[in-house]
């Protein structure tokens, strides 16, 4: 089997996703293709060098609909003879792209590929291409549906995690990530995004609040508890599914759960003759991928059976993983992961998430990947897990082990 390598990846900052952010006037359409060319032009290569764009983006409607990945293409420097594939697997839909590039390059099918993801949820609002698992009453019954915060909230109640503890991590990340960018540790992945005239627009994750105490998030209401307890009854429907639990205990907010932003992230994927053709040196192996389906109701907890998942296919254990980036979706799902595996904070998202720096939904994995990557060469690692939890009740995950 031919041995699939990471020879580059970047990432464009995340700006709010509302219409006072950075990014607000950029397309889904140009920040992608900037994302491509920034790869073609940092790596020397002809338009023609891959084999594909395999693209994801979560909600593809409107001006993020009719096969993204190929539009993308053709706004960009790359040769129009690459075609695109556009694909959803919600939140990790930008490492579901990687995972395929990879898996494509080991299979023979093609020697190198470009795979990422984009959303710009200031734009294209989450949740307007419609789910029928959300609006089939027919499905969203038998699979006892409720939103994703519900979930989140679910997990805190059944693994007995509190408010403190959600908020404590959520404070971390923010320390950590503004600590992240003060000593620059993004300045290898992360691109400026720039106007047509050439200006920049935004060099920096804005949606970071680096003065965030435990005080602040204290002052939050629970985000999701109305719509549990009054609104549909969604906490009646929880308990349908779980009777064991008396109540459901609400303690995400917008403080603790991950922000709304825009932004895009591109990996360059090859064999090691591509790497020998074009005079690249890989940075990484892509040792293993995995996904897998979960429960749909709790629907968040995906990381933990995917990780089992992945390390038995790969033949690994745990403590094989130098660092991990578990996509900070909620702050419960986090927590819940460190649970499971005894792992402490030392090792996981070191340089905080997406509660500090924004989740945008289709680029996210592939973001997750490329800040493993750079923190693994800053530290001298070896090897790093990454993973989210997926929306409907999935898992996907990657494990890189570097070069």
């Amino acid at each position: 089997m031919t041995e699939a390598y990471i020879y580059d990846a970047v990432r464009t900052p995340r700006g709010k996703g509302r219409k006072d952010g950075a990014l607000h006037e950029v397309t889904s359409l140009r920040l992608s293709a900037q994302v491509l060319n920034s790869l073609k032009e940092r790596n020397g290569l002809d338009g023609h060098a891959v084999e594909d764009v395999i693209w994801g983006n979560v909600t593809q409607v409107g001006e993020q609909g009719g096969c993204l990945a190929r539009s993308a293409v053709l706004a960009s420097d790359l040769d129009e003879s690459i075609p695109g594939l556009a694909i959803n697997r919600f939140c990790a839909s930008g490492m579901e792209a990687v995972n395929l590039a990879a898996n494509q390059v080991r299979g023979g099918a093609g020697e190198a590929y470009i795979a990422g993801g984009v959303e710009m949820m200031g734009r294209v609002a989450m949740g307007s291409d419609g789910a029928a698992i959300a609006v089939d009453p027919s499905l969203a019954m038998d699979s006892y549906f409720v939103p994703q915060g519900i979930s989140a909230d679910i997990i805190a109640t059944e693994y007995g995690f509190t408010r403190d503890q959600a908020d404590a991590l959520a404070v971390e990340s923010q320390r950590r990530a503004a600590e992240a960018w003060k000593d620059n540790r993004f300045a290898k992945s992360v691109i400026t995004v720039r106007d047509q005239n050439g200006l920049p627009i935004l060099d920096h994750d804005e949606y970071m609040r680096p003065g965030t105490d435990m005080q602040s998030l204290g002052a939050l209401n629970p985000s999701f508890k109305q719509m549990g307890e009054v609104m549909p009854g969604f906490d009646a429907v929880a308990l349908m599914k779980y009777p064991h639990l008396e109540r459901i205990n609400h303690i995400h907010h917008a403080g603790n759960s991950s922000g709304i932003v825009d932004g895009s992230a591109g990996v360059l994927i090859g064999s090691k003759a591509f790497g020998e053709a074009h005079g690249l040196t890989p940075r990484a192996r892509i040792r293993a991928t995995a996904k897998i389906g979960t429960d749909p109701t709790i629907m968040l907890t995906g990381p933990v059976p995917v990780t089992e998942k992945i390390l038995a296919d790969s033949g690994m254990s745990i403590d094989d993983i130098d660092l991990f980036e578990v996509n900070e979706a909620f702050a419960a799902v986090v927590l819940r992961f460190m649970q499971a595996f005894g792992v402490g904070e030392d090792k996981v998202n070191v340089n905080g998430g997406s509660i500090a720096m924004g989740h945008p939904l289709g680029a996210t994995g592939a973001i997750i990947i490329s800040t493993l990557l750079d923190e693994l060469e800053r530290t001298g690692k070896g090897t790093g897990l990454a993973t989210l939890c997926i929306a409907s009740g999935m898992g996907a995950a990657t494990i890189i082990e570097r070069v």
